[in-house]
Order: C-alpha cells, then sequence, then structure tokens
C-alpha cells in the first residue's frame, strides 16, 4: 500500500502533504456538470438501500427528450456566465438498462447541444451488468465521454445481501470493457453496507484502484424511507454506521485511491431540501456537509503524522497550512486542535494561513520561546 502522506523534516520545520493530490488543485479542476435525473429508471429491481425518489425528488418515469434542454436552461440561469459548457450527465438510474430506444432519444437530444456547443460531452451512471458488446456499440454513435459503474462493494456477500443482482467479477469486467473502449471510467463505492465492515471496504478500495479508474465517489449507506433497509433497521436486523466512524473510513478511503492518483469527486450524497426534509433519512451518517468534515479528518491525521516526526516537540510549534484549508485543519468546532494538544501534550497550538504554502501541505514550524521576564 503506498504511503498515504509524504513528511520531510529539516531545520525545524516538519512539511508534510497528501499523497498524489496535485499543488494547484484535486488532480486539476472538475468539469462542469449539466445533471438530468432518471430516478430509478431502467433499474430492474430496487437495491435494499435505495430508494431514489427520495434521493432526486422526481417521480418514477423515464424523462422525455426535451428535460435535456430544461436541464441546459436552469444550470445557465443557477450558474451564469458559465465560463466553460459543461457535461450533460444522466444520473439516478441504470442508464443502459433503459429500453434501447429510449437510449437512443436522450443520448440523440444530448448530442445535439454537443453539436451547437452547449455542452462538451455525455456522461451517464449505469449498472456494471448492462456494460454489454451491443450497449458499447449503441452509445459508440454518440459523443459519450465518461462512464460511471456502480460498484457499492467488491464482497459477493454484501452485494448479494444488498440485492445487487451481480456479483464482484461482473464489475471486473465491466470495467475493463468501458476501458477498453476508451471511456474515462467511474466508480462508485459505498460504506456500511449489509454484511460490511471497515476492514471489507478497504478491500473494495484495494480492489477498485487494481482496475485503475479514473475517479471515484464514495458514499456512506443511509437508511432512506421506502427502503428494504428502512424495514430491516426497525426490525433491528440492520445497524447503520455513526457519523464519526463513517467520516474515519472514508477519509481512510480517500487516502487510499489519492495516493494511487486516483481523483475522488465526491464523499456523500448532495445536500438538498428534500434530503433534509424529515422523514427522508431515518438513521445513517448524514450530514450536509460530510466531505468537508472528511477532509477536516484528512488534515487531522495529516498534522498528526507530522508533529509525530517532528524532530523538537518540546519546544513551542505552529502550523501552517494555505488559506484554502484553514477551516479543514481547525476542524468543526476547533476539534482538531484540540485533539492534537491532548494527544501531543502541548498547551497552544498556533493554526496560521499562510498562501506561500502549497494547497494540500502543512508546515510544522518551531515558534520562538518566549523569554521570561524578570
Amino acid at each position: 500500500m503506498i504511503d498515504p502522506f509524504i513528511i520531510r523534516t529539516r531545520n525545524g520545520r516538519t512539511t508534510a502533504r497528501i499523497s498524489g493530490l496535485a499543488p494547484g488543485g484535486h488532480h486539476g479542476a472538475s468539469p462542469r456538470i449539466t445533471p438530468v435525473f432518471l430516478p430509478m429508471a431502467g433499474c430492474p429491481h430496487a437495491c435494499s438501500y435505495c430508494n431514489q425518489n427520495a434521493i432526486t425528488s422526481a417521480a418514477n418515469h423515464l424523462p422525455p427528450e426535451s428535460r435535456v434542454d430544461e436541464a441546459l436552461r436552469t444550470y445557465r440561469f443557477l450558474h451564469r456566465p458559465a465560463s466553460r459548457p459543461g457535461i450533460i450527465a444522466f444520473y439516478g438510474g441504470n442508464f443502459l438498462g433503459l429500453p434501447e430506444r429510449q437510449v437512443h432519444r436522450l443520448l440523440a437530444a444530448a448530442a445535439a447541444c454537443v453539436a451547437r456547443g452547449d455542452a462538451d460531452g455525455i456522461r451517464f451512471s449505469t449498472r456494471p451488468d448492462t456494460i454489454t458488446p451491443n450497449a458499447l456499440t449503441i452509445i459508440g454513435q454518440y459523443p459519450v465521454t465518461t462512464i460511471e459503474l456502480g460498484v457499492q462493494s467488491l464482497d459477493d456477500r454484501v452485494l448479494a445481501l444488498s440485492h445487487r443482482g451481480h456479483d464482484a467479477a461482473c464489475v471486473t469486467k465491466a470495467a475493463s470493457m468501458v476501458k477498453a473502449a476508451g471511456y474515462t471510467l467511474g466508480l462508485q463505492m459505498m460504506t456500511g453496507l449489509p454484511g460490511d465492515t471497515p476492514a471489507g471496504a478497504l478491500q473494495t478500495a484495494e480492489k477498485m484502484v487494481a482496475m485503475a479508474p479514473d475517479m471515484v465517489r464514495i458514499y456512506p449507506t443511509l437508511v432512506l424511507a421506502g427502503s428494504l433497509l428502512a424495514r430491516r433497521w426497525r426490525q433491528g436486523a440492520y445497524t447503520p454506521e455513526r457519523l464519526e466512524t463513517a467520516v474515519d473510513l472514508v477519509s481512510r478511503l480517500f487516502l487510499v485511491f489519492t495516493a494511487a492518483g486516483i481523483r475522488v469527486i465526491r464523499m456523500g450524497l448532495q445536500a438538498d431540501e428534500t434530503l433534509a426534509a424529515k422523514g427522508t433519512v431515518l438513521a445513517g451518517p448524514y450530514h450536509p456537509a460530510f466531505g468537508e468534515r472528511v477532509y477536516a479528518h484528512v488534515f487531522y491525521r495529516l498534522a498528526k503524522a507530522a508533529i509525530a516526526r517532528h524532530a523538537t516537540t518540546l519546544l513551542p510549534i505552529g502550523i501552517r497550512v494555505h488559506p484554502r484549508h484553514l477551516s479543514q485543519m481547525i476542524g468543526g468546532g476547533r476539534a482538531n486542535i484540540t485533539r492534537l494538544k491532548t494527544i501531543y501534550r502541548i498547551d497552544d497550538l498556533p493554526i496560521k494561513a499562510d498562501s506561500r504554502v502549497t494547497p494540500h501541505h502543512l508546515e510544522v514550524d518551531n515558534l520562538p520561546t518566549p523569554v521570561a521576564s524578570r
């Protein structure tokens, strides 16, 4: 396993950085996305954790092709002025599980937007068991750039308990076919699924790294109203992750992927009014800023490793980070500072923003020892 942190100490200063992250950003700027939601469309059955109607606040039906243009108009209104065209993304359903005629119609509508310069390309999410030679032939006629596969787990027992309807070998084969066809590959995984463990999730991550995806998403399992998992939870047959446990585990998964040079483009479900509405999420590690909490935990672990390696921890020390990471280094409620001071028995630990520090780095410095007054 690649070391998630790179730490160097010299002349009273320790520099630590997150392995695999580009200094100027998280592997470069992410493209603008214009989402078109297909709630549960094309799904052969409902997975135990799923209630896409709750996630997308849309009815379970196939959208007309006009929804593509509507999505673009909405995006322009919300994000204008757009600096560049974006990617039309079909999310929320099993895209290649739709009737073939519907796949053609939706891709043709999106391709027309690309042809007139309103978008740069098309991407969609789909189940691994819908990746077939025929399906790849169909989409080869259109400007599709990225295919995301809902992996969730690479443990056959966990997949069976989650009612996924395919095994891990199916995922491996599908990922290989997508890459061989020249598409950008995205993989989505979940934590806290029935029968899964933190060790099992880390094994899934390592197996996903071996598939060499271009990007991943990590979603903690939530108990959504109307799902089979909700029934199991009420019966006491399923115990969801605690928020702190999920944050810690996802931070470890994040470091596994970034150390391998793989972008993590989302952690936790996108917060919106529907998901936050009372009665939608019944249990589980939901937080509207889940990803931010994970980043704060990553910086806590980075600082902890750096201070442990710092040569002169008996002297007063301080930490400097790039301004964009100041709140992540401090942590919610100054939690990171409190924990570090307790662990290393430090009376004071000033955290400062310094634009000279490279993003995704931190620097631990010896501070001048106060001169006792006479």
